[in-house]
């Protein structure tokens, strides 16, 4: 588990949150999510010591699922420590709460009992499959709950965490938990793989999904990761997986990668849902350790490699939106007509940013960025990298402050 010194200060940020709303008068279930290994539970159990409440942690993330009957056990036992402190009551922490079949239902029943009866049981709910906890709070938790995202790390983060730098950060991304091995390649490499690629597929995705297909959502999310940071139509998707899937299900099986925090297919910019929805994906991983492991490349080869280390700077800056995007701050897309291309378009409220991002001073596309002004009217156009924002700095900075300027 993650150390209070190696907690950055966003994510104390975030804890500090959590323990404030834990502190009020009971109102609302606090929800907690993100994809596996970026620090949920260590930054919700150091909330609960910062908030000073008696407190029960439990966790369903069991080999054979646990049941609502499990549930209700567990909560009960919540229950008895919120009679035992009295007035200030006690904290009911619940994670993997996706895996428990039937559980919003049951947290929906169980809650609006204690709100009846008055019982201060403040209840915390955490889960390693957004899509999954989604799902249920819209389904039978409405109204009912706040919600924290947690994504993955960014470069500030692993900085100030564990010195990682811009170089480091390209290559190994943003997993806590794979930090300590950056000096051992193979180690590192089976880890990610094992560790978090095959547990998260098997887990999250699989178990918890209906899949027809397993072998072709697995095929789906290789090629994600090979492609980051390109544009596939769909028919290209096929051909390259040699698969007799149809669009449907690889937009579905992308869905779902996207949910369990590993893998997304950004939607073309057009300013019409419709279109939006229909178009072709630009894949991108959500973090660049991904990408890495996928190359099957030894990491000094491919950053000597000029266009290798383009296409890792181009993932790392389309990762770091991304998740920005997984958090609800903003909206992110790419934007293509004929050979005019812009790396990502970013949606806050109402106010657009056009982002091209640039590894080479030989490469001169401007042209994409001037013909999506004239048809769009962007708050402001950007350059990421040669000839312009220096990539260090747009990666450690909040994307609000780049539409502010």
């Amino acid at each position: 588990m993650l150390s209070k010194s190696t907690i950055p200060p966003y994510r104390r940020s975030q804890q500090e949150v959590l323990a404030r709303r834990l502190a009020e008068p009971r109102r609302f279930i606090q929800v907690v999510a993100g994809a596996r290994q970026v620090g949920k539970t260590t930054m919700v159990l150091q909330a609960l010591d910062a908030a000073g409440l008696s407190h029960l942690y439990v966790s369903g993330d069991q080999p054979v699922p646990e049941s609502a009957t499990w549930l209700a056990s567990q909560w009960e036992n919540g229950r008895v420590s919120a009679r035992q402190a009295g007035v200030e009551g006690a904290v009911l922490a619940l994670d993997e709460i996706q895996k428990i079949p039937g559980w919003s239902e049951v947290v929906k029943r169980l809650w609006d009992e204690d709100s009846r009866a008055g019982l201060p049981l403040r209840v915390i709910l955490l889960g390693s499959a957004p899509l999954l906890i989604q799902q249920g709070l819209t389904e039978s938790l409405a109204g009912r709950f706040e919600s924290i995202h947690l994504p993955h790390w960014s470069l500030a983060e692993m900085h100030d965490a564990f010195g990682f730098t811009l170089e480091d950060f390209l290559w190994f991304g943003g997993y806590p938990g794979a930090a300590s091995l950056i000096g051992e390649p193979e180690r590192w490499r089976r880890y990610v793989l094992e560790s978090l690629v095959e547990t998260t597929l098997s887990r999250d995705v699989l178990l918890m999904n209906r899949v027809d297909k397993p072998i072709l959502l697995r095929r789906v999310f290789e090629l994600g990761c090979r492609y980051s940071g390109q544009i596939l139509t769909y028919t290209k998707m096929l051909g390259q997986l040699h698969d007799a899937g149809n669009t449907t299900t690889l937009a579905h099986y992308l869905q779902l990668l996207s949910g369990a925090g590993m893998l997304t297919g950004l939607q073309k910019f057009s300013g019409e849902a419709v279109r939006q929805r229909a178009s072709s994906p630009k894949l991108q991983v959500l973090d660049n350790a991904l990408f890495a492991v996928s190359s099957g490349r030894d990491r000094r080869a491919a950053t000597e490699d000029r266009t290798f280390r383009g296409r890792l700077v181009e993932s790392a800056v389309g990762a770091h939106l991304a998740n920005v995007a997984a958090t609800g701050e903003c909206e992110l897309f790419y934007w293509r007509e004929r050979d005019q291309e812009v790396d990502f378009v970013v949606r806050r409220r109402s106010r657009l940013l056009a982002i091209e991002v640039k590894s080479t001073a030989r490469e001169n596309r401007y042209r994409g960025l001037e013909a999506f002004a004239r048809l769009h009217r962007p708050d402001r156009l950007l350059v990421v990298g040669t000839d312009g924002v220096p990539l260090q700095d747009f990666l450690e900075r909040p994307i609000s402050a780049w539409f502010e300027g």
